[in-house]
C-alpha cells in the first residue's frame, strides 16, 4: 500500500535527491579525474556521432544561389587582402599529373584514416587524456555544422566563372565525396569551415604535444600544413575556409579546457585510480554495546 503521509513523501525526496546527488558527483568526478575509457562505449559514441554529423551535414538544403553569392563574396574579400592565390596554386598542381592524383587521394581518405588512428593511439597510450581530447574534437565538429547550415559556400571548383579546375573530375580519381557520382549524396556547399583543416590541426597538435619521438612531432606539425596545400591545390577550399576550420579547433580545445579544468595534453597520461578505488567507502554508524541483563556477574 502506498504511503502518502509526510514520512513517505520525505523518504521519496531523500531518495530522489540522493540519486541526483550521486549523478552530479559522478559527473564532477569524471571531469576532475577522467577514468579509463571503455572501448565499447567509445565505438558506439564515435559511430553515432559521425552518423549524426553526416546526417546533419547532408540534410542542409543545397542553396546554390546563396552558396554562389557567398563564394563570390569570399573571393572578392581575399582579393582585397591580396591573398587570393588559390587559382594559381590549383592550376600549377594540376599541371603535374602524378602529383595532383596523389593529392586527390590524400583529400579523399587521409582525414578519416589519421583522425581515427590518433583517437586509437590516445585510447591505448594516453587513456587519462583521451576523454578531454575527444571532447575537443567533438566540439570542433559540432561548431562546423553551424557554418554548413548558416553559410552555404560553393567551393572554388564549383564557383561559377571562377576558372578553377575540378581535379577529381578531370583525373577520374575515386573515393571523393566531392565529385562524380558520390556528389549526389553529399552536400557540395558545406565548405565553410574546412574540417579537413579542423581535424588535421587537432591530429597534428595532439601528436606534436604527446609523441615521444621528435620525428613524429615534426610530422604532426607538418600534417595540417600539407593538408592546407592539398585543399587549396584541389580547389576544394579557400584560405578563409582553412582559417575558419582552425578557429573551430581552437574553440574545441578551449571548451575542453573549461570542462576539465586543464588542457587536454596536460592531464595525467593514465587515470590516477580505477573507478572502484575512487568510490568512497560507506560509513557505518557506530554500534552501541549490547546491554547486559540485570544481575549479571561483573567481570
Amino acid at each position: 500500500m502506498a504511503d502518502y503521509g509526510p514520512m513517505g513523501k520525505a523518504a521519496r525526496e531523500v531518495n530522489t535527491s540522493g540519486a541526483w546527488g550521486q549523478l552530479q558527483g559522478s559527473v564532477r568526478g569524471h571531469f576532475r579525474s577522467p577514468g579509463r575509457p571503455r572501448l565499447w562505449f567509445e565505438l558506439l559514441l564515435i559511430g553515432f556521432s559521425y552518423w549524426i554529423y553526416s546526417l546533419v551535414r547532408n540534410a542542409v538544403p543545397e542553396m546554390e544561389d546563396r552558396a554562389q553569392d557567398h563564394a563570390r563574396g569570399v573571393w572578392h574579400f581575399e582579393q582585397s587582402l591580396h591573398i587570393a592565390a588559390e587559382r594559381s596554386i590549383n592550376h600549377a598542381f594540376d599541371s603535374v599529373g602524378w602529383l595532383i592524383t596523389g593529392m586527390n587521394y590524400y583529400y579523399a581518405t587521409l582525414h578519416f584514416i589519421l583522425t581515427i588512428a590518433v583517437l586509437v593511439w590516445l585510447f591505448r597510450s594516453h587513456p587519462g587524456r583521451y576523454a578531454a581530447a575527444r571532447l575537443s574534437l567533438f566540439v570542433t565538429t559540432g561548431i562546423a555544422l553551424f557554418g554548413f547550415y548558416f553559410f552555404p559556400l560553393a567551393p572554388p571548383r564549383l564557383m561559377t566563372g571562377g576558372d578553377f579546375i575540378d581535379t577529381v573530375a578531370k583525373h577520374h580519381t575515386w573515393g571523393s565525396m566531392a565529385s562524380g557520382d558520390m556528389a549526389h549524396v553529399s552536400n557540395q556547399f558545406a565548405a565553410m569551415p574546412s574540417m579537413h583543416i579542423g581535424w588535421s590541426l587537432w591530429c597534428g597538435l595532439t601528436v606534436a604535444f604527446l609523441a615521444r619521438r621528435t620525428w613524429l612531432r615534426v610530422l604532426g606539425l607538418i600534417y595540417p600544413l600539407a593538408t592546407l596545400v592539398v585543399i587549396v591545390g584541389t580547389a576544394n577550399h579557400y584560405f578563409v575556409d582553412a582559417l575558419a576550420g582552425a578557429l573551430c579547433t581552437g574553440l574545441g580545445f578551449v571548451a575542453s579546457r573549461a570542462a576539465y579544468g586543464a588542457w587536454a595534453f596536460s592531464l595525467p597520461r593514465r587515470p590516477a585510480a580505477t573507478e572502484s578505488s575512487t568510490i568512497p567507502p560507506v560509513e557505518q554508524p557506530d554500534s552501541e554495546p549490547t546491554p547486559e541483563p540485570v544481575g549479571a556477574p561483573q567481570p
